[in-house]
């Protein structure tokens, strides 16, 4: 936080080889300009090239803990914020999450890091929910990407702000509602009430598609950390990471249930 004639900023420095993690700084900056637009991020007030700082306005407010995440109001008021930016029109960044994993793959290579002996399998799995949902498509639409807890801040009057855009881009809406469950950990009757604040209704194809994103964004999760292992100095069990990640995604696809999740998927919008 910077504090300059009374007003106060906050300089987001971008990190050594983040581009490797699949950030984009000009489209980070893009998508948390549209968010402010929406109201649902604080105002850019700077970009500094050629080093891809991001200067906002600084907020103050609480990180939701995980009692309030799952709460319907909350998930209500989530999901609004969710579709609003979803249908807010094209971004220039991309962020196909089907094919994320193994660009991280690649990078961790790039870097001497292997992948771990599972991930042939992590891949499959990967690639055999795209292609479900490709039965069926839906039109990409900019997402956030990266919908932890600690990301949305409530202010001292109520307002929910949503931070940290890094990861912003087109992608699968339901790899927001996925992320999102899987990294607070909702419970069914919590991604039901997801499900209907955002569609209305709660159909079996939309149950099964943010069900099967949620084994996606662990997967990206998993691999995100084993790039992680090449290029972070910070002092963290990425490894412990990764492997908690990926094999929560393996545990979910040996799970009774799996083949009908991916034939739900497949349906058409309005699948009961």
């Amino acid at each position: 936080m910077i504090e300059v004639d009374g007003e106060r900023f906050v300089l987001r420095l971008a990190g050594k080889d983040t581009h490797l993690l699949e950030i984009n700084r000009t489209f980070e900056r893009e998508a948390n300009e549209r968010a402010a637009s929406l109201g649902l991020a604080p105002e850019v007030v700077a970009f500094i090239e050629p080093e891809g700082f991001l200067v906002t306005r600084f907020v103050v407010g609480e990180p939701l803990i995980d009692r309030q995440i799952g709460e319907p109001a909350t998930l209500g008021r989530i999901a609004a914020m969710l579709a609003q930016f979803h249908g807010s029109g094209p971004l220039a960044g991309e962020f196909d999450a089907f094919l994320i994993p193994d660009r991280h793959r690649a990078a961790a290579a790039s870097r001497g890091v292997a992948a771990p002996a599972a991930y042939p399998e992590i891949e499959a799995i990967v690639h055999e929910i795209a292609r479900a949902f490709a039965v069926t498509p839906e039109p990409r639409v900019p997402c956030h990407n990266d919908l932890l807890g600690a990301n949305f801040l409530e202010a001292s009057d109520g307002r929910l702000w949503l931070l940290d855009w890094e990861y912003a881009g087109m992608n699968d809406r339901y790899f927001d509602l996925g992320n999102f469950a899987t990294n607070n950990d909702l419970e069914p009757d919590a991604e039901g009430d997801l499900l209907r604040s955002y569609f209305g209704t709660v159909t079996a194809r939309r149950a099964a598609r943010l069900e099967l994103m949620k084994l996606v964004s662990d997967a990206r999760e998993g691999m995100w950390a084993v790039v992680q292992q090449g290029i972070s100095t910070l002092i963290f069990d990425y490894v412990g990471y990764a492997q908690e990640h990926l094999d929560r995604v393996l545990r979910r696809a040996h799970a009774p249930g799996y083949r009908a999740l991916l034939a739900a998927a497949a349906e058409p919008e309005g699948f009961v």
